[in-house]
């Protein structure tokens, strides 16, 4: 049995993943993907099919580069049947990681709610059903931008470093404190809203690269898995291979 390859790329890095079936074999980061780096993993694994996500760029570059030796290649659009049903009334601005993020709480929790939450340069707060709909969601500015807006806009406030440092207290005693605990809290109190407003027994994923640091503070149960994206274009890869 060949492997499957996922790659998801992002604004300022690509993520790849090489499946076995479901179960994730190895992962790696890179802030510039080339096909040379794809041909290295190929050669040390068999791969039988890849898909490609990205919220960047086309990357035809990429694409041609794994026709060269997949046989199969999926490149995440709006036009990919997928596994879980999607309610949004533009589908076609739907963010693809997004989608991607939903499609693997789906895959780790079938016949359940799921507020997902993808924490980044923007937070996502997505909801998926119980039957597997993409419900909607909501964007807002993550932990760097908040910070960045408060120094960008404003005369006097600091730049502080919101992503590495962790609230002091709830209320700040200084001015950065203040700026640490009034956007980290924020997010975790976004969170909780929403949750809030989830059906009874909902369960709450984090993934993106702030999801340790704000789980971490949130007094309800969370699941953090800073795979789904991939863990869901994998899904969605295995979904169109069996259709």
């Amino acid at each position: 049995m060949g492997y499957n390859l996922v790659i998801d790329q992002g604004n300022s890095a690509a993520k790849v993943a090489l499946f076995e079936g479901n179960r994730l074999i190895e992962h790696w980061r890179t802030e510039k993907l080339l096909p040379a780096d794809l041909e290295k993993i190929a050669s040390s694994y068999s791969i039988d099919a890849a898909i490609y996500c990205s919220v960047a760029t086309r990357g035809e570059e990429i694409i041609v580069s794994l026709r060269s030796f997949v046989q199969r290649v999926y490149e995440m659009t709006s036009m990919l049947p997928l596994p879980i049903k999607i309610c949004y009334a533009t589908p076609t601005t739907l963010g693809r990681d997004r989608i991607a993020a939903v499609a693997g709480a789906y895959a780790a929790h079938p016949g359940c709610d799921v507020l997902v939450v993808d924490a980044g340069t923007a937070v996502t707060y997505d909801r998926l059903t119980a039957d597997g709909e993409f419900a909607g969601g909501n964007i807002a500015p993550g932990l760097w931008v908040r910070a960045k807006s408060l120094h960008d806009m404003t005369q006097r406030l600091p730049l502080v470093d919101v992503e590495n440092n962790m609230p002091a207290s709830l209320w700040g005693n200084d001015t950065d404190n203040a700026i640490i605990s009034g956007v980290v809290y924020g997010i975790v109190g976004e969170t909780g809203y929403y949750r809030s407003r989830m059906p009874d027994g909902a369960l709450v994923m984090l993934t993106g690269g702030d999801a340790q640091h704000l789980a971490s503070l949130m007094d309800f149960k969370v699941e953090v898995d800073p795979d789904l994206v991939s863990k869901g274009l994998n899904s969605i890869l295995l979904y169109n291979e069996n259709i």
